[in-house]
């Protein structure tokens, strides 16, 4: 295979851009071109082969496919169809992927809610989605689903039949999955996952009503923007990236992928699930991710391949190190990280052929892709070439030209890129130029080889644990709390996290505040990830003389900050 590149005489002017690369003919993507057909060919060709392993046991192909199909009937009893808006609101567990399949089937794009939502998340999750029918856990972990529910959908306790919600007025449906730990009753509204599927049994699976140029999953990311944006990613795409990335992992039909961060993040739906099933092997999902259940699951069910974030890495090589190098089966696998943190797990994990990686969720996830049988010596300071049928380009942030090869730019992706942001014409201008370049935000060089390595995000996102934090959604929340007159959020280095968000409050005079106070009420309304590590007070907020914040002076201080509090620990 070869990339198309720039045809220039040296290093020095060669310019910085590379692919698409051809696929190679001996190993090209399965012929479905929608994820519910792909299940439905696998299932025809290796029906006992196992699909998927979770908390709730081992589901083979077959009974996977006939479980999708039966809850995909249940669904459409419910008034489900083509343009219907289905959401799932559910941890790593087996119903999350029998629900997302079975809304595929009928042609509906499943929107994939993260599971640390509070009330102020749901609240603009439910009305940017326009959710008809929510699917969810009742609770996750120790949080109570529900009661964020309750608080803004109380018709759904008042009511035993149709629901109409003044708030979402497109709301109709609520189906519960299990019972769980919460302190808030189930409504006698609410339809029973389990139950639906039972009355379903026997009947045949609808028709397959998906295409593949249609939205299958819609994922929701942080950028810069106040809120999330919708990412839509289209059946075709996600089966042609998942199947590449597996490639350059050197997967086959019989890998056993360990996957203990969530499934409702690209990482998840888009990479881990795409890379297996397009190769048709097993999915193991850990619902709750702790580094002593992880090396037994990854023990006990033979994983031969394993997606990782620093985070995870971390826990793992900390607490399990023998235990994970212990295991035979395990090879390779996928981790987002810097050089020492991919070297870090190669070694101390001992996993020879894992791959680094760069993407973003509108890129379908990793848009590159260490090969698994590059020396680690290069895997470690390279993301790899673009997959096949994707091209990428360092350019100036300035000129908005191609930079030789070397030179530090702002990458920018072609070919497998999101269509653009649901319902938000403006951030998807922002973001995609007229013939179809992504600009990441992100800065990086192109090696000669068409390789390339990224170097830091130019853009003022928050980047912790592997999750998009946009400081604008956490900066609205807090200056919404009375004792606040100003608030800026900024990002800061941390050895375990990557970046950790970090708060500069200008407190409202007369008022009182302390970091306790405000971290509380972070805690109580949004996303666990979103709370700030630390609460500092100041003054003022740096501003230009035309009075816009300059977050990049609160860098340095906020990289004080963190340093003065882990030394004090």
């Amino acid at each position: 295979m070869k990339g198309r590149s720039e045809p220039m005489s040296s290093d020095s002017t060669r310019l910085s851009s590379f692919g698409p690369l051809a696929w190679d003919e001996n190993r090209l993507p399965p012929e479905a071109r929608t994820l519910p057909a792909l299940l439905d060919q696998t299932a025809a060709v290796r029906p006992d082969a196992d699909a998927l392993v979770s908390s709730s046991g081992t589901l083979s192909y077959e009974e996977l496919a006939r479980r999708v199909g039966e809850f995909a009937a249940s669904l459409a009893t419910l008034g489900v169809s083509p343009g219907s808006r289905v959401a799932l609101l559910a941890p790593n567990i087996e119903e999350w992927v029998v629900a997302a399949f079975a809304a595929m089937r009928l042609g509906v794009a499943v929107d994939s809610f993260n599971t640390w939502v509070r009330a102020w998340d749901l609240d603009f999750l439910l009305s940017s989605a326009k959710t008809e029918t929510l699917i969810m856990t009742p609770s996750v972990r120790s949080s109570d689903l529900l009661g964020e529910l309750a608080t803004l959908v109380p018709e759904f306790w008042e009511t035993g039949g149709p629901v109409h919600s003044e708030r979402y007025p497109q709301l109709r449906n609520l189906i519960t999955i299990g019972s769980g730990v919460r302190e808030t009753p189930i409504p006698d509204s609410a339809h029973d996952f389990h139950d639906l599927i039972v009355r379903a049994a026997g009947r045949p699976a609808p028709e397959n009503r998906a295409r593949g140029d249609d939205a299958a999953v819609i994922v929701y990311t942080s950028g810069t923007t106040q809120y999330p944006k919708a990412v839509p990613l289209r059946h075709r795409h996600l089966i042609e990236n998942g199947f590449a990335m597996g490639e350059r992992a050197g997967f086959g039909d019989s890998e056993r992928v360990w996957l203990g961060s969530p499934i409702f993040w690209s990482y998840g739906i888009a990479n881990a699930a795409m890379t297996t099933l397009t190769h048709g092997g097993c999915l193991v999902l850990q619902e709750r991710f702790t580094a002593a259940e992880a090396a037994q699951v990854l023990a006990r069910e033979a994983c031969t391949a394993l997606y990782l974030l620093p985070s995870l890495a971390l826990a793992l090589e900390e607490e399990v190190a023998a235990e994970v190098r212990a295991i035979d089966s395990l090879r390779t696998g996928l981790i987002i990280g810097r050089g020492e943190e991919v070297e870090r797990a190669i070694v101390e994990l001992g996993i020879p052929e894992l791959c680094n990686v760069y993407g973003q969720t509108e890129t379908y996830g990793n848009c590159c892709v260490t090969p698994h049988e590059m020396p680690v010596s290069e895997r470690v300071v390279t993301q790899g070439q673009p997959l096949p049928g994707v091209e990428v380009r360092i350019v100036d942030i300035e000129s908005r030209e191609t930079v030789p090869i070397g030179d530090q730019g702002e990458i920018w992706v072609r070919g497998r890129v999101t269509p653009g942001y649901l319902n938000n014409a403006e951030a998807t201008r922002e973001a995609i130029t007229e013939d179809g370049w992504y600009r990441t935000g992100d800065l990086g060089t192109m090696r000669a080889d068409g390789s390339i390595q990224f170097v830091s995000r130019h853009s003022d996102m928050i980047k912790s644990n592997g999750i998009n934090i946009s400081p604008t959604e956490v900066e609205a929340f807090i200056a919404s709390l009375p004792p606040v007159e100003e608030v800026a959020v900024v990002g800061a280095p941390h050895p375990s996290r990557g970046e950790v968000p970090i708060a500069f409050v200008v407190p409202r005079a007369g008022q009182a505040a302390s970091e306790e106070w405000i971290i509380g009420h972070c805690r109580d309304s949004v996303a666990s990830f979103k709370v700030p590590w630390a609460v500092e007070f100041v003054r003022e907020l740096p501003r230009t003389a035309t009075g816009k914040l300059t977050r990049r002076e609160l860098s340095a201080p906020a990289a004080d900050l963190v340093s003065r509090r882990l030394a004090e620990v």
